[in-house]
């Protein structure tokens, strides 16, 4: 079952993206989680099998592009399709707000995921992303 998360499912979010390698330390992984669901241009769709959340994916839209993020599936159930599954939900959202095209960033050392990505459809843009931290 696919539902959008609730803030009852962040515990069991911020786990899931901390056992597939997608945090960081400089992201706060359960801040990210609360003002994702609080926000209406984004939201965190989580799969739910046997009351826990075993896939999870963050979409976001700022008006001109629709981004994804934190796409992660349990390990132990990653046969089942739930990553291509949970990236549509994340297409069929962006589509309905109006977006045109989907992004999404990788880590260069994330290389497991190329092939994955690519099989759905995605493609590298080349392109350098810059940042400015914040809150520093």
């Amino acid at each position: 079952m696919f539902k959008a998360a609730e803030l009852a499912d962040q515990a069991q979010t911020v786990a899931l993206w901390k056992r597939c390698g997608l945090t960081t330390p400089q992201n706060l992984p359960e801040a990210d989680f609360e003002r994702a669901i609080m926000s209406s241009s984004s939201c965190v769709f989580v799969a739910i099998l046997d009351d826990r959340v075993v896939g999870c994916v963050m979409v976001g839209d700022d008006g001109h592009r629709a981004v994804v993020y934190y796409l992660g599936v349990d390990p132990t159930v990653r046969i089942f399709g739930l990553g291509r599954q949970l990236m549509t939900e994340a297409e069929t959202w962006a589509k309905a707000r109006g977006a045109t095209k989907l992004n999404l960033m990788v880590r260069e050392d994330n290389k497991a995921v190329f092939d994955f990505y690519d099989a759905i459809g995605y493609e590298e843009t080349p392109r350098l992303v810059m940042a400015k931290w914040l809150d520093t």
